[in-house]
């Protein structure tokens, strides 16, 4: 059954950065496509990411975080990466990973993203 660990959360100021990690076990990590979601207090959770199997394929990002966020993963680390920068008040939401298709049932813990002053 594979597990997904997500850390690097916390309270941040307006324009602050922060870089959210996803340790991923139990699967061949690097055969999956990955991606990062976040969820609001009275939200629907929303893909804000992905990334493919192979690092030479072009990351995908929603609008609104669109040349704010970037996404990366380390194979040899089973990891993927949410690198953000110049975050906003409405960034605030916990921010999960998982397949950006057929996402696996057991989501992890998630990791809290607060932006405020």
């Amino acid at each position: 059954q594979v597990q997904l660990v997500e850390s690097g959360g916390g309270l941040v100021q307006p324009g602050g950065s922060l870089r959210l990690s996803c340790v991923v076990s139990g699967i061949n990590f690097s055969a999956y496509a990955m991606g990062w979601y976040r969820q609001a207090p009275g939200q629907q959770r929303e893909l804000v990411a992905s990334i493919g199997s192979f690092s030479f394929i072009e990351p995908k990002l929603a609008d609104s975080v669109k040349g704010r966020f970037t996404i990366s993963r380390a194979n040899a680390e089973n990891t993927v990466y949410l690198q953000m920068n110049n975050l906003k008040p409405e960034d605030s939401a916990v921010y999960y990973c998982n397949r950006p298709t057929s996402p696996w049932a057991n989501w992890g813990q998630g990791t809290q993203v607060t932006v405020a002053s």
